[in-house]
């Protein structure tokens, strides 16, 4: 392991659950503001689908 040596400063009682705590704090951070700064994520996650809108316009020739 390459930073094995951490755990010589650090307890792993103590640093693993900072470790995994910070990464659940992130990852609710994140998942947040993709909710909140989105208009879609909330309409397919409630299972409303996208209205797929096409132009086409028709070639002369």
């Amino acid at each position: 392991m390459n930073q094995g040596r951490i755990w010589t400063v650090v307890k792993p009682t103590v640093g693993l659950p900072l470790l995994l705590g910070s990464v659940a704090v992130i990852v609710l951070l994140v998942h947040f503001a993709v909710l909140t700064h989105t208009t879609w994520v909330a309409k397919y996650m409630n299972g409303k689908t996208a209205a797929i809108t096409s132009i086409v316009t028709p070639s002369i020739g």
